[in-house]
């Protein structure tokens, strides 16, 4: 699926819990640098109209992560109030720098946002 590029933006408050939330229950090396560029990220493409995974940019100015790191950096699973799986939230990076966020589903209906961090459980893999 191709991206739909917007006039760039700030995270919402929904964006960066679900970005804090992966990169602080990951465990991983890199995942602090790649937190402090939360502030400076914009959003600047969806995955289509309706779509809540979105494509990042990081300014130039802003330090890339010291792993410099491409694809996906950390996943969780997202369960429904009952602790059925229901989808999987992806952090991807390129060159050391958020690149996207991506929301993959297991049910038939396509969710209008991102979970709620409460319903993404981070595995912790090294």
């Amino acid at each position: 699926m191709g991206s739909t590029p917007i006039e760039p933006r700030a995270l919402t408050e929904l964006e960066t819990s679900v970005v804090t939330k992966l990169l602080s229950a990951s465990g991983k090396a890199g995942a602090g640098d790649y937190l402090a560029q939360v502030p400076f990220t914009q959003v600047v493409a969806t995955w289509g109209e309706g779509s809540p995974s979105v494509d990042l940019v990081v300014p130039p100015g802003v330090a890339a992560a010291s792993d410099s790191t491409n694809g996906i950096f950390i996943d969780g699973g997202v369960t429904d109030r009952n602790g059925a799986p229901i989808g999987e939230v992806i952090l991807w990076v390129e060159d050391g720098r958020l690149g996207g966020i991506e929301y993959t589903w297991y049910t038939d209906e396509r969710p209008k946002s991102l979970p709620n961090p409460s319903q993404i459980e981070v595995s912790k893999r090294v």
